[in-house]
């Protein structure tokens, strides 16, 4: 009889629930413990670990850059096709600023395309001025002004000649073309005219400007203006026509005083100088006088009045008559010195004599001299001849 199989009896205790509270419980507890001393770390794997794969890595970034370029560039190649302009007859309509651009100032448009009016150049899609013909109207404008404000400057200065107020456009622009500006500018009639224009419009701004009675247009230089071209020499003449009543009395002033100074300063010098000349006269009659007393009767104690002036004045002081009749007069009001005439060698001459015996108050005398010598600035020495007087005479007779 076959027997059953037996069991073998567990060794485990037979309550398995608080096996598994602590299974359970120690399972909790170890990811808290893992998360706290774990740190966070990038992979390996995520930069290259070998010089192949940096190669390979360098190659794709190349690559990609490449293509990103290219992608670009052939986006804003398409992009940036210019857009035709919109026509200038029709008005423009924001719904079309996707399809064309608006026709700029001071230009023309037609089928899309852009025409700049005379004058001005394409720069992109602006018209701007051309540098020339701007250079050309700020010339022929310059030269206009001068013209009619030299011609306006003239007649107001003299009154009369070919000068004038009022000057006709076409006169004036026919003085402005033997100028010659078309050709030093190398511009064409077409764009000479349109120069012509514009330096017209600024010439209206600064001019003024009427119509006759023809209709012709006729300029003129406003007075302010004018005077920038007025000569200095004109300017002095209008000053002094419109200050002449003040002028007049003021010259006749300044002249009277100036004749008044001058006379009052000759009168000074005529009574220095005569002063002067006296006291050396003086001396030499005193010297004349005192030698004649002490040697033999052959020196006489007079000297002719004429030999004496000759003597003692320069040939520019000879010129002046005034002079020596200031030296007489002292002569004659002094009481030391005699005057009478004496025929001298034929002829009756006016002789002077020192009358006092001796040299009486001669070293004041010369104190004297010396004095109004220093004051005057003339220290005139005596020369020998005028020390000793060379001259004799023959006995004189009684005229």
């Amino acid at each position: 009889m076959a027997s059953s199989p037996r069991t073998r009896p567990s060794s485990r205790s037979p309550n398995p629930k608080p096996t598994k509270n602590k299974t359970s419980s120690s399972s909790s507890s170890r990811p808290s413990t893992s998360s706290r001393s774990i740190p966070l770390q990038p992979s390996s794997n995520l930069f290259p670990s070998s010089k192949s794969e940096f190669s390979r890595f360098i190659a794709v970034v190349v690559v990609a850059s490449a293509v990103a370029f290219s992608c670009n560039y052939v986006f804003t190649y398409l992009n940036s096709q210019p857009k035709p302009f919109c026509d200038s007859n029709s008005d423009f309509d924001d719904s079309l600023s996707d399809f064309c651009e608006p026709c700029p100032l001071n230009g023309v448009c037609h089928e899309g395309k852009l025409e700049c009016a005379h004058g001005y150049r394409r720069l992109g899609s602006l018209c701007v001025e051309d540098s020339n013909i701007n250079e050309a109207a700020k010339k022929l404008s310059k030269l206009v002004e001068g013209l009619l404000c030299e011609e306006h400057a003239q007649y107001s200065c003299t009154g009369t000649g070919t000068g004038t107020v009022w000057v006709q456009g076409n006169q004036l622009w026919e003085k402005v073309n033997e100028s010659k500006i078309m050709d030093e500018y190398g511009l064409s009639e077409a764009v000479y005219a349109h120069a012509m224009k514009r330096a017209m419009e600024a010439l209206r701004k600064v001019l003024e400007t009427r119509l006759n009675d023809h209709g012709i247009e006729e300029l003129k230089c406003p007075p302010l203006l004018v005077l920038h071209y007025t000569p200095v020499s004109c300017r002095i003449q209008q000053w002094i026509l419109e200050h002449a009543l003040l002028l007049v009395p003021a010259c006749a002033l300044l002249l009277g005083c100036v004749f008044t100074l001058l006379k009052f300063h000759r009168r000074y010098y005529l009574s220095v100088k005569a002063e002067q000349i006296y006291n050396e006269a003086c001396d030499v009659l005193e010297e004349k006088a005192v030698s004649a007393r002490s040697m033999t009767s052959e020196h006489e104690p007079w000297v002719v009045a004429s030999l004496l002036r000759d003597h003692l004045l320069s040939p520019k002081e000879r010129k002046d008559p005034m002079l020596w009749k200031k030296v007489e007069q002292l002569v004659q009001e002094d009481s030391r010195l005699e005057r009478y005439p004496k025929m001298v060698k034929g002829e009756c001459k006016v002789v002077w004599e020192w009358q006092v015996e001796g040299s009486l108050s001669s070293a004041g005398k010369r104190k004297k001299t010396k004095e109004i010598r220093l004051a005057s600035g003339q220290h005139t020495d005596l020369s020998p001849q005028r020390k000793n007087w060379p001259w004799k005479a023959k006995e004189p007779v009684k005229c």
